[in-house]
């Protein structure tokens, strides 16, 4: 009878492949090693992980060592288990001001000096729609401002703004403008928020010879400046922008990848990511602690990756796993949108991005995928997220924009399915808000149950993912599944 009842038991085990990687994914889980890197990461010693402190060394470094030592390998073309991205320190002007007519707009105020050097002088006017480059087909814009609107039509989300300046000014720059200045008129964006943000030293990625054009936003919710260009003849404006300075640092996003073990499948990639940054040392709170250690954001996110590569090098499932730590998502999701305009395998390899970010929890029975019933890969991570005693659920706050706020979208717009596995929330709530950006977030306030549950939970989504022979799309009607046409060919 017990030899009977063992066999059916080997059989059923062996009939139901789910429940041989559940098994296989909470064995080879080590809590406390998984822990320990969790504590590093979020540690005061790390100064919150700013890419523009030099604490960020000891981070990328500490990531790469562990997926070394987990026997994940580097890409070609890669630096190691780097790949190098050139930034821009940029600081704010000492003095900036803009003259429209009799109207003057001053740095901090109603203007933001983003880019560029030093200029002072009149200069004439050329407005040029969005600055896109067939807004500035046929204009003349040598020794002139090319004045245009931010962002593009359906583009006009914070990341979209960021992005489009950078193109904007380099087509400006090689049509010979002497600066150019967007007019702030995106009421969905609060000016004194893009303000407080942008009124000191931020980060971007070096654009050559264009990072030196005068690059500024001025505030126009109500368009007064467009309408004097069109209707009072204003033609030209007096800039007088002292003491921009700016300098080179090197960023690094930390790159590896475990070869799968289909001869059909390992040529396709499931990316595994999150971004290992934060927001550094900010303003002390009333236990003044200005250490913004960046727990929940992303140091939890950071961790199950690293965990992945330890489970999937010793386990490969078969298609290949693509591991992607970014930096810089808290400056703009430079990391990402770098790799994804300079990728190290071609994009159309990447037939799934299984992101993580996070704001914080106030539900340890679920886990938020924001993206959820946007792709067919969505039962997996359903199945998956069940099998770890969880319940997986779409984001409960549209209204937020998370899905346009976090790395996966730079993947998302080339056509790669990525949702984003984040911690269980049901509303972006106060409980949200008590450490999102906050010094206090930290390893000790964090349910670390549930942290190995959800780590748990994002390894065997992936292993399903990546095991299962069709290949994971868009659902039909969704906004990038063009996109995803146009990429994978099909």
């Amino acid at each position: 009878m017990n030899k009977y009842c063992l066999g059916l038991g080997m059989l059923l085990f062996a009939a139901n492949p789910i429940l041989a990687q559940k098994n296989q994914v909470k064995k080879s889980f080590k809590d406390k090693e998984a822990i320990a890197d969790f504590t590093y990461l979020a540690s005061d010693e790390l100064m919150g992980r700013d890419p523009a402190r030099p604490e960020i060394v000891k981070a990328y470094t500490y990531i790469a060592n562990e997926l070394e030592k987990a026997g994940a390998k580097p890409l070609a073309g890669a630096n190691g288990y780097y790949q190098d991205i050139p930034f821009r320190l940029s600081a704010p002007p000492t003095k900036g001001s803009v003259q429209f007519g009799k109207t003057t707009y001053e740095q901090g105020k109603d203007l933001l000096v983003l880019d560029g050097k030093s200029i002072d002088g009149t200069y004439e006017l050329v407005d040029v729609g969005f600055g896109l480059a067939e807004d500035l087909e046929g204009k003349d814009l040598k020794g002139k401002i090319a004045i245009s609107n931010v962002g593009a039509p359906n583009r006009l989300g914070p990341a979209d703004l960021f992005s489009l300046g950078r193109e904007k000014t380099a087509l400006a720059k090689e049509a010979g403008a002497i600066a150019l200045i967007e007019r702030f008129n995106v009421p969905s964006v609060p000016w004194q928020m893009a303000a407080n943000y942008l009124n000191r030293t931020t980060l971007g990625i070096d654009q050559g010879a264009s990072s030196d054009l005068p690059y500024i936003w001025v505030k126009d919710l109500d368009n007064t400046i467009r309408t004097a260009m069109s209707q009072d003849n204003l033609s030209s404006s007096t800039l007088q922008i002292e003491g921009k300075t700016s300098k080179s640092i090197e960023g690094k996003n930390v790159i590896a990848y475990i070869e799968g073990t289909d001869p059909a499948l390992k040529d396709e990639y499931i990316m595994l990511s999150a971004h290992y940054d934060h927001v550094g040392v900010g303003r002390p709170d009333a236990e003044g602690d200005s250490i913004y250690n960046g727990a929940r954001d992303n140091a939890v996110g950071t961790v199950a990756v690293m965990n992945a590569a330890r489970y999937f090098a010793k386990n490969p499932p078969k298609r290949s796993i693509l591991l992607a730590l970014w930096t810089a998502e808290e400056k703009g999701l430079l990391g990402s949108r770098y790799f994804a305009e300079n990728p190290l395998l071609p994009l159309d390899e990447i037939i799934y991005n299984l992101n993580i970010d996070n704001g914080g929890y106030n539900d340890t029975s679920v886990i938020t995928v924001i993206g959820l019933g946007r792709t067919t890969g969505d039962f997996h991570i359903n199945q998956a997220v069940s099998e770890m005693g969880l319940e997986a659920i779409a984001d409960p706050s549209p209204e937020q924009g998370l899905y346009d706020r976090s790395d996966n979208v730079n993947f998302a717009r080339k056509g790669i399915p990525a949702p984003t596995f984040s911690l269980g929330f049901r509303a972006f709530d106060d409980e949200i808000q008590k450490y999102y950006h906050k010094p206090g977030d930290h390893v000790d306030n964090f349910d670390l149950d549930y942290a190995v549950k959800y780590w748990k939970a994002f390894i065997l989504s992936a292993e399903m993912i990546a095991n299962d022979p069709n290949q994971p799309t868009w659902v039909a009607g969704d906004k990038y599944e063009e996109a995803g046409k146009i990429l994978y060919g099909k």
